[in-house]
C-alpha cells in the first residue's frame, strides 16, 4: 500500500512539474489542445484525491516535498511550526542575504562586476529558493543609484531607474527564475542599523508607511512573500515591558497589522531583541536573537497563521561572546538555542526562520568553524528555514558565499550549506529540450554592443559557427572537484542566434550548473544557452558553467565546439 501511494504521489508530482512549468509545450504553444489540457488537469485532480484517500488510511508519511522538488506555490502561511504554501505543503525557505539596497549605493552590491540576472541565476543554481533583500527607508525615497556597470548585459535595464524601480526589476526577474523575496527593513538611514524602529531622522509613521507602500506595490507580485519588519532590534529595545517607546513586541503588532490590512497574504517576520525581556533566562543574546519573551508575550496579529519568528545567530568571528569560552562548548549551544528561540517551533507556537547566520570559518578546528558546523547540523535536524549572511563577499566579519572576485564560490562554505539544500540533478538528454528558466552565473565584464536591427547571421564551417569562439576557464580546483566557466564570445560583426556548445568530458560528474540546459550522452555534452543568451551580439561574451566531482585524473572538458542548434 505504501509503495502504491508513493507511486501515486510521484506520478502527480511529475505531471505538475511538467505541466505547470513556464512555457511548457503542452500549454504554452499556440494551438495547444484544450481537450488535452482538460485531460491532464483532470488526471492531476484524480491522483490528488486518490493520494489523499490513501494517506488517510495509511500510517506512512507523505512524500518529502523537498525531494520531489516541486516549486513553492505562494502565497505562504503557517501551520503550527511549519510554513506552508498555497497547496498546503510544508516548505522550507533556504535563502541568502544579498545586501546593498540599504547602503548609499541604493542597489544590491556587486553589479559593478555582474549582470543582475546572472547573479540571481547563480543563487538559484546553487539550490537556494529565497533572497532576504535588505533596504533602507531613506534609500527607497532617493532618486538615484550608484555602483552599477550599465554596460553589462541586463544591467542596461537599470539605467535611469530609482532605487525603488531597481527593486521592482530585481523582484520581477527573481520571480521569473523561481526565487522568493523576503523584504527586510534593515536600516532607516543609509549608514547604520538603529536600536529601535524609529530615529535617525525617521518616525514610526515613516517606517510603517514604507511597509504599507511596499505591501500595496507588491500585492500582485506573488514571489514577494513577506516582511521582515525590522533588522536586529537592540540596545533600548524591549519585549513585554508595555513601554510604547521601546517595546518591540507592541511595535511589531502595529506594523504587522498595518501591513496585513493592505496585504493579507504576506508572512510577518518578527525578530527578537537583544535584552530587556522580563524574566529572561539567558543573560546575553545576539542583537535580534532574544525571543525568550514569546513565552509570555506572543505577538498578536489580526490575521491568523501569518506570523514567523526570526532569530539571528553568529559565531565568534562576529563577536567573541562568553559562551564560546565555556568549557562545555560546543555542547552548550543546543541548550542556548532551545532557550532563546527553538522552543517556539518545538511547542508548535509558530515557525522559525533564522534570518541571519554566517562566518568565514567552516573548518572542524577553529571555534567559528566548529560553531558553524554545529548550527548547520541543528538547522538540518530540526528542519528550520534560514537565510545565510551573506551572498556578498564584502561582509567584513563573515565574508560571503561568493569570493572576492564576485564570481567564484567559496567551495568549503557551500559544501557545508549543501547539507541544507536539495541535491541538484542533471537533466537527461531529450529529443526536444524543454525551454525552462535556468540558473545563471558570473559574467565577464566585457562590453556589450547596442542591439542592431540587422538580421542575425553567422558563418559556418562543417557545422561549426566560426565567429563564436569558446573558451574554458577553470574557476576553482580542489581535491574532490572543480568549477569551470564556459565562455562564448562573438568575434564577428553580426549577431548570432540558434547556437549550442558541445564538449567531451570523461572522468567527472556535474553536480551544479548555470546559464544553460546541460544534456549528456555518454562522454559528450551539449549545452543550450538560457533564453537571454540565445542571441550573441558582436563583442559579447556569454558565460555558462558548472561544478563537478572528479572521478579520475582526466576530468576537465575537452574539444569545445560551437554548432547550430536544432
Amino acid at each position: 500500500m505504501a509503495r502504491f501511494l508513493r507511486s501515486l504521489q510521484r506520478l502527480r508530482v511529475a505531471l505538475m512539474q511538467r505541466v505547470f512549468q513556464p512555457r511548457h509545450p503542452l500549454f504554452g504553444r499556440r494551438g495547444a489542445s484544450s481537450q488535452m489540457r482538460w485531460l491532464v488537469r483532470s488526471a492531476i485532480v484524480l491522483l490528488t484525491i486518490l493520494s489523499l484517500m490513501g494517506l488517510a488510511c495509511s500510517t506512512q508519511p507523505p512524500i518529502d516535498m523537498a525531494e520531489a522538488a516541486i516549486a513553492i506555490q505562494p502565497p505562504l502561511s503557517t501551520r503550527g511550526a511549519d510554513i506552508v504554501d498555497a497547496t498546503g505543503r510544508s516548505v522550507l525557505l533556504r535563502g541568502v542575504n544579498w545586501f546593498g539596497l540599504e547602503t548609499e549605493a541604493h542597489t544590491p552590491h556587486g553589479l559593478w562586476l555582474r549582470d543582475y540576472k546572472e547573479m540571481l541565476g547563480q543563487i538559484k543554481s546553487l539550490g537556494y529558493n529565497t533572497i532576504r533583500l535588505p533596504y533602507s527607508v531613506q534609500g527607497l525615497r532617493e532618486s538615484k543609484v550608484s555602483g552599477i556597470n550599465f554596460d553589462l548585459g541586463s544591467n542596461r535595464e537599470l539605467q535611469g531607474k530609482t532605487p525603488l524601480e531597481v527593486m521592482d526589476l530585481l523582484i520581477q526577474e527573481a520571480g521569473r527564475q523561481g526565487l522568493l523575496i523576503l523584504l527586510d527593513s534593515h536600516r532607516l538611514n543609509n549608514q547604520r542599523i538603529p536600536e529601535l524602529w524609529y530615529g535617525d531622522g525617521f518616525t514610526e509613521a515613516d517606517w510603517i508607511g514604507t511597509w504599507t507602500m511596499l505591501a500595496e506595490r507588491y500585492k500582485n507580485q506573488p514571489n514577494v512573500i513577506g516582511a521582515d519588519l525590522k533588522n536586529e532590534p537592540h540596545g533600548r529595545a524591549s519585549w513585554g515591558t508595555n513601554n510604547k517607546a521601546t517595546d518591540w513586541r507592541l511595535a511589531a503588532e502595529r506594523s504587522g497589522n498595518a501591513i496585513l490590512k493592505v496585504n493579507r497574504n504576506w508572512l510577518i517576520v518578527v525578530e527578537g531583541v537583544e535584552n530587556n525581556v522580563p524574566g529572561q533566562r539567558l543573560k546575553r543574546h545576539w542583537m535580534g536573537g532574544n525571543l525568550e519573551g514569546v513565552r509570555r508575550f506572543p505577538v498578536r496579529l489580526s490575521v491568523r497563521n501569518q506570523l514567523v519568528y526570526s532569530p539571528h545567530e553568529y559565531g565568534p568571528g562576529v563577536f567573541n561572546q562568553p559562551w564560546f569560552a565555556e568549557r562545555s562548548f560546543p555542547r552548550n549551544m543546543p541548550d542556548r538555542w532551545e532557550t532563546g528561540f527553538f522552543y517556539i517551533a518545538r511547542q508548535k507556537i509558530a515557525p522559525i526562520l533564522v534570518g541571519e547566520l554566517g562566518g568565514r570559518q567552516v573548518d572542524a578546528v577553529s571555534k567559528e568553524g566548529i560553531w558553524q558546523r554545529k548550527f548547520v547540523d541543528f538547522l538540518q535536524r530540526n528542519k528550520l528555514s534560514f537565510a545565510y549572511w551573506s551572498w556578498n563577499p564584502n561582509s567584513k566579519d563573515t565574508g560571503g558565499i561568493l569570493l572576492d572576485d564576485w564570481k567564484a564560490i567559496d567551495q568549503p562554505k557551500q559544501q557545508l550549506l549543501s547539507q541544507l539544500l536539495p541535491a541538484p540533478t542533471m537533466r537527461p538528454i531529450l529529443a526536444l529540450p524543454q525551454p525552462v528558466p535556468t540558473p545563471t552565473s558570473s559574467p565577464q565584464p566585457t562590453p556589450i554592443s547596442k542591439p542592431t536591427s540587422r538580421k542575425p547571421m553567422s558563418r559556418t564551417n562543417g557545422g561549426a559557427i566560426a565567429q563564436l569562439q569558446p573558451r574554458l576557464v577553470v574557476q576553482s580546483d580542489w581535491g574532490a572537484g572543480f568549477c569551470v566557466s564556459l565562455q562564448v564570445t562573438n568575434q564577428g560583426e553580426t549577431p548570432v542566434e540558434n547556437w549550442q556548445l558541445q564538449f567531451q568530458m570523461a572522468q567527472s560528474t556535474i553536480d551544479q550548473r548555470w546559464n544553460g540546459v546541460f544534456q549528456s550522452q555518454g562522454l559528450r555534452y551539449t549545452v543550450i544557452p538560457a533564453d537571454w543568451g540565445r542571441v550573441v551580439q558582436p563583442n559579447q561574451t556569454i558565460d555558462m558553467g558548472f561544478c563537478a566531482k572528479k572521478l579520475g585524473t582526466d576530468y576537465l572538458p575537452k574539444r569545445l565546439l560551437i554548432t547550430k542548434s536544432n
